[in-house]
């Protein structure tokens, strides 16, 4: 098979970002924004908020994972394929950082905190978290912020709304875990292989990697059912 004609700078940072993931949070909190009832330039401001902060964390993760990307022979890390240099990424990532703060308190400052608290939750886990037992915090604690961040949101600085419920913001916080089980299991073999010892990594040891599919995806499908019923009572609101 031919080498892969490298895409530009451009191409290759966005791909660098875990593009999908990060697309899917923004379009899922955009839709939450406009479901309690903010117009189309608040909607605007949670999507650019929320892309900011996914780049980052996108971009450190495949800065830090770029090694194990290279001997893994990962075929979809542009950092690790030479298709971007690293100084390039970690100049986009600095650069984008100094906009996420300004961006997330420009929702209020209750809901900028809420949202800077899930970047720092999704950097612990880039740079140290995800390849321990405690791999599982940083979605529990970032995702589990997100309720505050949409029920806080478009009121401008220093102003504070309603809190979400103690129901949506556990099931939500829940749901997370349940994703991050089922994002580890096609890269199980690879962690194996590179001594990543992230919590599904020790449970699929026990009882399986099947069985740990399996109930990774009725947990996840559960928590989903639940942070959407919770939602629909009124769980995030303004």
């Amino acid at each position: 098979m031919e080498p892969r004609t490298p895409p530009g700078t451009t191409v290759s940072l966005l791909l660098s970002c875990h593009p999908l993931p990060a697309g899917a949070v923004t379009a899922g909190l955009t839709l939450a924004a406009a479901v309690t009832g903010r117009g189309a330039p608040q909607c605007a401001l949670v999507a650019a908020t929320v892309f900011t902060g996914q780049l980052t964390i996108g971009w450190v993760n495949d800065l830090v994972d770029a090694d194990r990307d290279r001997r893994t022979g990962r075929a979809d890390k542009p950092v690790a394929l030479g298709w971007v240099d690293a100084r390039t990424v970690k100049v986009a990532t600095a650069c984008t950082t100094l906009l996420v703060v300004p961006l997330s308190l420009a929702n209020g400052t209750a809901a900028g905190v809420a949202h800077l608290g899930f970047v720092a939750s999704g950097w612990a886990y880039d740079l140290h978290l995800k390849r321990t037992v405690l791999s599982w915090v940083p979605y529990l604690v970032g995702f589990g912020l997100l309720p505050a961040f949409v029920s806080y949101g478009g009121l401008g600085p220093g102003a504070h709304g309603s809190p979400p419920t103690v129901a949506v913001t556990v099931s939500v916080a829940l749901l997370a875990v349940g994703v991050h089980f089922l994002n580890t299991l096609p890269d199980l073999d690879d962690d194996e292989e590179m001594a990543v010892r992230h919590l599904p990594l020790l449970v699929a040891r026990r009882i399986g990697r099947r069985r740990l599919a399996w109930v990774s995806g009725v947990y996840t499908g559960a928590a989903a059912v639940a942070a959407v019923t919770a939602a629909l009572r009124g769980g995030v609101r303004q």
